[in-house]
């Protein structure tokens, strides 16, 4: 098979999905990298070539990858995660309307253009959590105590976009990070970036039956097929706070394979293609290391990244370069894999 892979600046070096290309190379696939931060890209001819069976994104949210991957899905080609799927969850206030809205158990959202206007938010509702829409890594992430806290907060996040804010849900300090590969599910705990203090040692736990199901939905619910979930678990039961496609899969035993196999049964599948709304994944998800654990609720459960890949830049068009409202209650065949 022939796979194009859109990789950014911020992953350039890390094991996921670098480790994945080569595996598909070492398969006898032939994989183009595409690092749209850095290349000025021929659009038109790129998407039009329709040359490889599938598109692979790894990008930041925000980033120009996700504008190349909406193209390549427009014009008809296979994308991994479906494109449409993947804008579902970048951007978290419409990830938060969509969850709630199909039975997620996410907290209450509400979404402001500006900092200041978090100060409308009423205050039952603190301690808060507040974050940039499109963040990941962590970036900008802040616990408010108060309201007159908020202040202190706003300068941090005055160039940050649109933001959202959610009640923090009390918990352990310690996340649970729930993998999912083409349908199997796999958890790991790790420290929460709320609670830095904690010492955490990110290893793999058993996943209740509780938490499996969540995350099965969360799969049905946005369309994705390769992802992460992650959850608290507060004192009324598991909460999702965010959603990531294509994850670090880190704990995931022999993840490089795994989700190599997955990428290029997708490409088979076709289940990326552009389509009409959200893809439902068919059927449960296999659950790996599941146990019926009730004693985990009040405890909490995660993630990062790392190697490099040399550049290989062979898709056809393409030449290397560059590249206020108030605040709103958001509801709701050569090798193995061949």
């Amino acid at each position: 098979m022939r796979l194009c892979f859109l990789v950014e600046e911020h992953y350039r070096h890390d094991g996921m999905p670098n480790e994945v290309i080569r595996q598909l190379a070492a398969w006898g696939h032939r994989v183009d990298v595409l690092r749209p931060g850095g290349s000025l890209l021929h659009m038109t001819e790129a998407v039009r070539a329709g040359t490889h069976d599938a598109w692979v994104l790894k990008t930041v949210s925000g980033g120009p990858g996700l504008t190349l991957l909406e193209a390549a899905a427009a014009a008809g080609l296979t994308t991994v995660n479906d494109a449409r799927s993947i804008r579902g969850v970048r951007d978290k206030a419409l990830a938060a309307a969509i969850g709630r809205s199909r039975g997620l158990p996410l907290p209450r959202t509400y979404a402001a253009a500006r900092p200041e206007l978090l100060a409308e938010i009423p205050a039952s509702e603190y301690p808060l959590v507040v974050k940039p829409a499109d963040g990941s890594s962590g970036r900008a992430v802040h616990l408010v105590a108060s309201p007159d806290r908020l202040a202190a907060a706003s300068p941090g996040l005055a160039r940050e976009g649109m933001l959202i804010a959610q009640p923090y849900v009390p918990n352990s300090g310690v996340d649970v990070k729930v993998y999912c590969v083409a349908g199997e599910l796999y958890a790991t705990e790790r420290r929460s970036p709320l609670h830095p203090e904690h010492a955490v040692r990110e290893r793999r736990v058993p996943l209740s039956a509780e938490v499996a199901a969540i995350a099965g939905q969360v799969g049905a619910v946005y369309g994705l097929d390769l992802y992460g979930v992650d959850v608290l678990l507060g004192p009324d039961g598991p909460v999702v706070v965010d959603v990531n496609d294509f994850p670090s899969f880190r704990q995931v035993p022999d993840a490089v394979a795994r989700v190599a196999r997955a990428v290029l049964g997708l490409a088979r599948a076709g289940r990326g293609t552009a389509g009409a709304g959200l893809p439902v994944t068919g059927g449960p998800p296999e659950q790996h290391g599941v146990v019926a654990e009730p004693s985990l609720r009040g405890r909490a459960h995660p993630v990062p990244d790392t190697v490099p890949v040399p550049d290989t830049v062979s898709v056809p068009g393409t030449v290397p370069v560059p590249v206020a409202p108030a605040a709103v209650q958001v509801s709701a065949a050569a090798g193995e894999g061949a």
